[in-house]
């Protein structure tokens, strides 16, 4: 049964990172060249979700930064998470697995994502529910948002596509 489910499937480690994922991610981050608190209670943010330089310091008011360094800040961020992904996920994926995971990573961190029940469900090879646990992620401060909503749902279809890595970019 195993070798049915993962006939499509490869270890993370080895399916490239997609410009649909870093496109999708773009589309939902939005852009700010200058640092924000996307909510009132949240941690300051820049350029296309950034919160935390590649030294380690955090995103503080006041910081600004350029189209160019916050692309690069993206493809750094993204490479850590997907890092992180490695070391939590012991089974293989699909391609729309993995950017729908990256992308909810990118957006939690990776120590939620690492210690969620979505994690336990497919490293138990339960693809499925793995799949449907990404639908919980859409509150803040426990109340749920439409940005998040449209988000995670974006994110669930995208992982229960089979491969497609095409569901992440569609609008807002």
């Amino acid at each position: 049964m195993k070798e049915l489910l993962q006939s499509n499937r490869k270890p993370l480690s080895v399916i490239a990172m997609a410009a649909s994922l870093i496109a999708g991610i773009k589309v939902h981050e939005g852009y700010s060249d200058k640092a924000y608190k996307p909510l009132p209670d949240d941690v300051p943010t820049i350029g296309h979700g950034t919160t935390k330089y590649s030294d380690g310091s955090s995103v503080k008011i006041g910081d600004k930064v350029t189209r160019k360094q916050a692309e690069e800040l993206l493809a750094n961020d993204i490479q850590g998470f997907r890092k992180a992904m490695i070391a939590c996920i012991k089974v293989p994926l699909t391609e729309g697995e993995a950017e729908a995971y990256t992308s909810l990573t990118y957006n939690i961190g990776s120590s939620a994502f690492c210690n969620s029940t979505l994690v336990k469900k497919l490293n138990a090879y339960d693809y499925e529910g793995a799949c449907k646990e990404i639908l919980r992620w859409d509150k803040f401060q426990g109340q749920p948002l439409k940005g998040l909503t449209v988000r995670r749902q974006k994110e669930y279809a995208l992982c229960t596509n089979s491969g497609s890595t095409s569901g992440i970019t569609h609008d807002k």
